[in-house]
């Protein structure tokens, strides 16, 4: 029965950057390489971590056969066992969220990489590959002799090996799936029926554009643009500083709730459409980006719809019953993102809008509950007296009087219950907590201030 495969390559792939470093750490723990690490190794792996492949240094790459001449076999496999555990660390979250994809598919997934075959299989045996394609080094079964046995996996060569184990294993290459990083990795890339640029060189990111390649980088969610690893919220994060926004202030308390790495759920109470951005600022403090879940009307617009895609908007449609969102937030949560709810689902209306007890929805529990990752409750205050729903545009000339938003974060939890009611009310209790004193209580609103609350 013919079958289909996915094949990755290595670094600046799985990896953000080179894996020689970790491999050369542990061939020299195992003695095979002497003294410190060579004149300008640092700056090489540097640059191939900015830049990507060179001739220069594949070159160097090639005559690595040479230098293991005499090496026993059994110790460059130890390298490769010690340096496993640190190279699987490194591999990039939405890497294994892809991976788990074509494997849910029936699909092979294969790691094809230029490095020696005895250096990764430990790495793919660790990852549950299903099978490596990787420079071998001839040797006599005990040392190498200097030499390579079989194809240089790389460029041509790389191409030449997949199309050969496919053949061998009976996969349909039209029907696979090619991830890689390097110009140098088209004919591979080429080879496939559904090639895969992922944190692609310069080169590749403009034949891959040109060639309507999908584009990915396993560091962000899919969707997300990040060329030179600059992703767009990256450049949000810049102009959402209070010295960029006058016409509001931000009183922010609570920020050390906000890990720096690591998934949380944030969920907030909602009044504005200014609240999104009040929860990015959240982020922003710690340098980390947050995905929002948006509904389909914000995602779905005209140049609006590509700019929220772009920052990670995770899309909502209210009128489908579909679980996608749901595991859309779930994977960002599982790969280590920050993932922010609103679990009122939208801004109240009318009288529902004054009323000091909030009702919410199970889903931001569900999605914790389903990931393990903590909640945390964030209570905002005042965001509709700069932007009320009542405007489709803030009060962004208030330059002289800018109202003061109120952002309380309170400390992460998990759900002490697995039932739905009583989790949800656990929450929603939460970030009352967090709210000022007024509004606690039930007031009667004007006339104007329930209009307020409705769409213009």
């Amino acid at each position: 029965m013919v079958g289909s495969a996915a094949f990755f390559d290595l670094d600046r792939t799985l990896l953000q950057g080179a894996s020689g470093p970790i491999i050369s750490t542990a061939l020299r723990e195992q003695g095979l390489l002497r003294g410190s690490p060579i004149p300008g190794e640092r700056v090489l792996f540097g640059m191939f971590n900015a830049i990507g492949e060179t001739l220069p240094a594949i070159a160097l790459t090639r005559q690595g056969v040479r230098a293991a001449q005499g090496w026993r076999v059994e110790d460059v496999q130890a390298a490769g066992q010690a340096a496993a555990g640190a190279l699987v660390d490194a591999v990039e979250a939405f890497a294994h969220e892809v991976i788990a994809d074509h494997r849910a598919a029936g699909q092979k997934v294969v790691l094809a990489t230029t490095t020696p075959y005895d250096l990764v299989k430990p790495l793919a045996d660790l990852m549950g590959f299903d099978d490596v394609v990787a420079t071998r080094y001839r040797s006599n079964g005990e040392v190498y002799d200097g030499t390579i046995d079989g194809e240089f996996v790389w460029s041509r060569g790389k191409s030449r090996s997949v199309r050969a184990w496919a053949r061998a294993n009976v996969i349909e290459l039209a029907d696979s799936h090619a991830y890689s990083d390097s110009f140098f990795d088209i004919p591979l890339l080429s080879l496939v029926g559904h090639p895969v640029a992922v944190n692609p060189d310069p080169r590749l990111f403009t034949y891959a554009a040109v060639r309507r390649w999908k584009i990915l980088w396993f560091t962000a969610p899919p969707g997300v643009p990040k060329p030179l690893g600059v992703e767009p919220q990256d450049v949000l994060a810049q102009l959402i500083r209070p010295g960029f926004l006058p016409w509001i202030r931000l009183d922010v308390e609570g920020i050390e709730h906000i890990a720096r790495s690591g998934a949380q759920l944030l969920a907030s109470n909602h009044r504005s459409y200014l609240d999104p951005l009040a929860v990015a600022h959240v982020g922003a403090l710690v340098g980390r980006p947050v995905r929002f879940l948006a509904k389909k009307e914000v995602t779905d617009a005209p140049v609006v719809g590509q700019i929220t895609k772009a920052l990670g908007a995770i899309r909502v449609d209210r009128s489908s019953s579909g679980d996608a969102p749901m595991q859309e937030a779930a994977r960002a949560l599982r790969a280590g993102e920050v993932v922010a709810v609103f679990p009122q689902g939208t801004i109240p209306r009318g009288e529902a809008f004054f009323d000091p007890e909030l009702v919410g929805k199970f889903g931001a529990v569900r999605l914790a509950l389903d990931t393990g990752a903590p909640i945390v409750p964030i209570g905002l205050w005042g965001t509709e007296r700069a932007w009320p729903r009542s405007r489709k545009v803030p009060y962004v000339l208030n330059l002289a009087d800018p109202p003061t938003i109120s952002i309380r974060i309170g400390e992460p939890y998990h759900p002490a219950s697995e039932d739905a009611a009583s989790a949800i009310t656990e929450l929603m209790g939460r970030i009352v907590e967090l709210l000022p004193e007024e509004a606690r209580h039930r007031r009667v609103p004007t006339p104007a201030q329930l209009a307020a609350t409705f769409p213009g």
